[in-house]
């Protein structure tokens, strides 16, 4: 049995997709949204976290109004997509948030969910896309909408910026960005290094969140020798959760101060599996492949 793994999507994407993509979601994710309507003020949220439901990969979000960690994000690297989950107690529901695959004079249907706008926004067209500079000199394509002439639902435009989202927030691909109104994006940072910035309302832009210097996960390696998956370098270890593709958990293992961890796999079927390794100060999903 061969194994493959991979320690997350965006080293994937450098080799793949990066040449005409920008991912939008990297390990952490930081959004700062101002507000001028009574005063300035501005509101932060980030994704804090990986969870599996139903056999997907998501992002947590929390901070500003998702602090209850119900609202999900997760992205489509093949397609260009990216999907807003909503928790209920018996229920979840998903909404295609962005397609950054669409061509000028494309139509697309927004949709707001838990949001200031209407959650059905109704059909806007992609007028036009625009190559434009961001913070790191590099140009990136921002996507300009406006309502379908059919559209009776919304009246204002709206902005996405590849790699960044809408320029209001991020469950508001349909929104306005307006500063006056609900907010407009101030800065945006990936692993605390800032990505997007506009200075209009605010001094400058620094991160609520930061990113340890070295993570204690980095240095693992996943090796095969006779139906068993051995992980090395594993002395932070404490747990490690293996899920299917349905989200099924099938093994949990626990781990003090070894450094190597030893999986039975070979009662594994062939096929893709998430390994969830955690220390007892972070927590790391990899993609597994097993075959």
């Amino acid at each position: 049995m061969k194994i493959y793994y991979f320690i997350s999507f965006c080293l994937f994407c450098s080799t793949i997709f990066c040449q005409s993509y920008t991912p939008l979601l990297n390990n952490i994710n930081e959004w700062q949204v101002t507000n001028c309507f009574n005063g300035c003020l501005t509101d932060t949220y980030y994704t804090d976290g990986d969870t599996i439901v139903e056999g997907k990969s998501y992002k947590i979000l929390d901070g500003f109004h998702y602090i209850s960690r119900t609202f999900l994000l997760r992205e489509e690297l093949s397609t260009k997509k990216i999907y807003l989950a909503k928790l209920s107690l018996n229920r979840i529901d998903e909404y295609l948030l962005y397609d950054f695959g669409l061509n000028e004079g494309d139509s697309f249907n927004m949709m707001n969910p838990i949001s200031p706008f209407p959650q059905d926004g109704g059909a806007f067209i992609l007028d036009s896309v625009r190559w434009k500079p961001l913070i790191d000199g590099n140009n990136y394509r921002h996507y300009y909408f406006s309502p379908a002439p059919t559209n009776p639902t919304s009246s204002n435009n709206a902005v996405w910026i590849e790699g960044v989202g809408s320029l209001s927030l991020i469950n508001a691909p349909g929104g306005d960005p307006n500063v006056n109104g609900v907010g407009h994006l101030s800065c945006f940072f990936k692993n605390s290094e800032l990505f997007y910035a506009n200075l209009d309302s605010i001094s400058g832009c620094s991160p609520v969140l930061s990113v340890p210097e070295v993570s204690l996960l980095d240095s693992l390696k996943f090796i095969t020798s006779e139906g068993a998956c051995i992980v090395a370098n594993a002395r932070s270890v404490v747990r490690i959760d293996v899920f299917d593709l349905s989200g099924q958990r099938i093994d949990s293992i626990f781990s003090s101060n070894k450094e190597r961890i030893q999986i039975d796999v070979s009662h594994y079927a062939e096929g893709f599996y998430l390994f969830i390794v955690s220390t007892e100060t972070e927590k790391r999903t990899f993609k597994v492949i097993l075959n």
